[in-house]
This record gives C-alpha cells, structure tokens and sequence, in this order.
C-alpha cells in the first residue's frame, strides 16, 4: 500500500496509542480531525514540504478525500514512484478544479447581471418611449380643450377639468425625466460592467491576459478546434532561476524582468497564439492550429530570442545577465478531456527543469 493510499483508508490510524472515546457522534468527529491532521503532519515530513497555506489547503483536500481528482493525483504519483515535491504539488494547487469552477461561477454571475440591466434598460426605452406619446396625446387634449368655447355654468366645470389635466402632465413629464435619469444610470453601469470585466482579465505588472482570461480562453478554443477537426496546443512557461533574481536585486526589480519576459513573448506569438500570465514567473501559450511539434518549434523560437537578451538592473547598473524560460508543451486536441493537456504539459516542464532548463520539451 502507497503512502497516500494507507493515508486515504479509513482504517489507517496513527501509530500513537490515543485515548479511548465515548462512541458518539462528537467524539468520532474529533478523532478524525485528529486523525486527518496527523496524516498531514507525516505526509509534510516525509515528503520535506514547507509549511504553507497553500502546500496545507492542497495536502488535506487530497487526503480528506474530499476533493476526489488531488486524491487520485497522489495515489497515481506514488504508484508511478515519482517524486512528491513542492514544483509538484504547486502544479496541484495551479490546476485545482474548485478554482475553474470558480472562475466559471463569477463569469456566470456577471453574464446574468449584464443580462438583466440588457433587459432593464429594453424595457425602460419602451416605457419612456410610450410615457412620450401619452404626454404628447394629452398635451395636445389639453390645448384643444381649451379653445372650445362654452357657456359660462359649463366654462367653470372644463376649467377644472383642464386644470387637472394639466396638473397629470405635469406628473407624466416627472416620471418621463426620472425614467430618462434610470436608462442613463442603466447605461453607466453597462459601461462600468463591460470595463469591469476587461480590467478583470488583465494581468497589471505585465499587461497581458491573466489566468481567469486564460480559462475562458482554453474552454473556447477547445471547442472551436475540436469542431473545425483543428490542432490546439498549449504550452506553460517558467522563468528559470526567478527566485535567485529576486534574492540578489530585489522584487521590484524582479518584476521588471518578468514585464521583460512578457514582452519578449508578445513580440513574437503572432496572431495564431495566445499569451497569458498565469501567476507569478509562470506563463501559458494557446497555439492555435499547431500540433504539439509545431508548436513546440515556435515557443523554442521564442526561447532563443529571450535567452539572446542581456538584461541590466537599471538602479545599480548590475547585469542580470542572460534570463532565460523553459518550457512544455502539450496537445489539447489529443485528450477528450481538455484539462488533462494542463497536467501533461506542466508535466514536460517539469523534465525541462530537470534537465537543465532553457529548453522545451514536449509530453
């Protein structure tokens, strides 16, 4: 039995001899809490993970049973005899469905609030539109009546008649501005909404899409290559040494360099590519109608030219020489399932990072 797997049975227990509970409901519940965190305990020691909310948050998810694909991901490593390291379990917590759903939930949310103020905004036009021709018919009323001429027991009575005529348009005219006001604020907040969402899909160090623009993008082009019997490939990037630049110049400084790394990636994706930040000094590429090995020969073609560059920190004037990416790359259209082609080209990064860096290999 693996070390996940006798983690994830329940008839595991720790080795420490603990103290007999009452069997009730309240005392079960502690003694799988306690369980559970001594299982975590171990797995973080044996497995010499650091400590973190992050590392904590994916470890239980997985050994609580109760995110079933981090379970499953476990046992597989173990039973292959990979390492569980932290690059490893990064890539866990990176393509962590709960955050997909996420992500998916808030598009949602957002498509039926621009939804409903569409719909808000149709009918007060129609209103405000019909409340005019009222106003009109009656104005027009109004003044007819006040040219017919009349005796004067009968002139009293349209008098008032008119008089309250007028006092009711005055009110339409009041509620035709107040509606002219609502589709005007309607309007700004369809504005606000549509600038919303575009600032919400932009990465601001580097300006290009972010992670949540990336998920969109993935789910569409997926569908779109799989429909027109396309190529899709997909390609995650990570800056090599990234720790060490900002350990000796500074994080500000680090993010200069990845704006740098950025640009480089934007000057040469072309039209047929997608480029995004996907956290921290990782990016992600979509090669539309490329397959793994195209796409491959395109994202190497980057990487020479961004190993070409010689950065300088520009407030001491010390080099930070060459910087440089690796990469893995991946065919989406090979898999029915279009997340799997995440899992297998963090998985050819990882083997670049292991064999040397600044280089891509492919899964």
């Amino acid at each position: 039995m693996t070390f996940a797997s006798r983690f994830l049975s329940r008839s595991y227990r720790p080795a420490e001899p603990v103290a007999e509970l009452v069997d009730s409901p309240a005392s079960r519940a502690q003694e799988a809490r306690r369980g559970l965190l001594q299982r975590i305990s171990e797995f973080v020691e044996t497995h010499d993970l650091a400590v973190t909310a992050g590392n904590l948050a994916t470890i239980c998810g997985g050994l609580s049973g109760s995110h079933p694909e981090l379970a499953q991901a476990l046992t597989s490593r173990e039973i292959a005899g990979e390492p569980i390291d932290q690059r490893w379990l990064d890539t866990l917590g990176r393509l962590d469905p709960e955050g997909h759903s996420r992500i998916a939930g808030l598009e949602a949310l957002m498509d039926k609030l621009e939804y409903s103020l569409m719909r808000f905004a149709q009918t007060a036009r129609s209103a405000q539109s019909e409340t005019s021709d009222h106003r009109g018919a009656l104005g027009a009323q109004i003044d007819a009546m006040a040219e017919v001429e009349l005796a004067p027991a009968a002139a009293g009575e349209l008098a008032r008649v008119i008089d309250l005529s007028r006092a009711m348009l005055a009110r339409v005219e009041q509620v035709e501005a107040a509606m002219a006001r609502s589709q005007e604020e309607t309007d700004r907040l369809r504005e606000n909404l549509a600038k919303a969402r575009m600032e919400a899909d932009v990465d601001h160090l580097t300006g290009l899409p972010n992670r949540r623009a990336f998920e969109r993008r993935l789910v569409s082009a997926s569908i779109e290559a799989r429909a027109k019997g396309e190529p899709l490939s997909i390609a995650f990037c990570d800056v090599d040494r990234f720790k060490l630049i900002n350990d000796r110049h500074g994080h500000d400084a680090g993010d200069r360099v990845l704006c740098a790394v950025a640009a480089t990636f934007n000057e040469h994706a072309g039209d047929a590519c997608f480029v995004a930040r996907h956290g921290g000094e990782e990016f992600v590429l979509l090669f539309y109608g490329m397959d793994k090995e195209a796409a491959r020969a395109k994202l190497d073609t980057i990487r020479r030219a961004q190993a070409a560059r010689q950065l300088m920190n520009r407030d001491t004037g010390q080099p930070f020489g060459r910087v440089t990416f690796s990469g893995g790359v991946a065919e989406v259209t090979e898999d029915a399932d279009t997340r799997s082609a995440l899992t297998r080209a963090d998985a050819a990064l990882y083997r670049a990072k292991e064999d040397g860096r600044n280089r891509v290999m492919v899964s």
